[in-house]
């Protein structure tokens, strides 16, 4: 099996994760927040998984947000958690599966009033 290649989570990742859990009501003491990942697709979709020792299967959905890249297009946010109640992944659906163009600062997510697609 190919080992996978790991890089340290990115500044801009980490304060969208403290932010997500913060919009739930926790923090980094509950979900300690790796500083390894693993890009999915190379990164396309800027979706990543945190590596985690006791990492176990996935669990469930625990925060879900919305933006609007900068083409226009609707990127749906997931934060996940594992079998073994770690951070899983910060999951990017773009809904037209293109690559991602601009990483979403805090401000720019929406959790409770979807946009609606157009």
């Amino acid at each position: 099996m190919e080992e996978l290649k790991t890089r340290p989570v990115k500044e801009a990742e980490l304060t969208l994760i403290q932010f997500l859990l913060a919009h739930i009501k926790t923090d980094e003491h509950k979900f300690p927040i790796s500083d390894t990942a693993f890009e999915y697709e190379g990164g396309k979709m800027g979706s990543i998984n945190l590596v985690n020792k006791n990492q176990g299967e996935y669990k469930g959905d625990i925060a879900i947000a919305q933006y609007i890249d900068s083409d226009g297009i609707i990127v749906m946010i997931t934060l996940t958690i594992d079998t073994n109640d770690n951070l899983l992944d910060l999951d990017f659906w773009k809904v037209n599966f293109k690559k991602l163009i601009t990483y979403p600062k805090p401000n720019d997510l929406v959790f409770d009033n979807f946009k609606e697609i157009k």
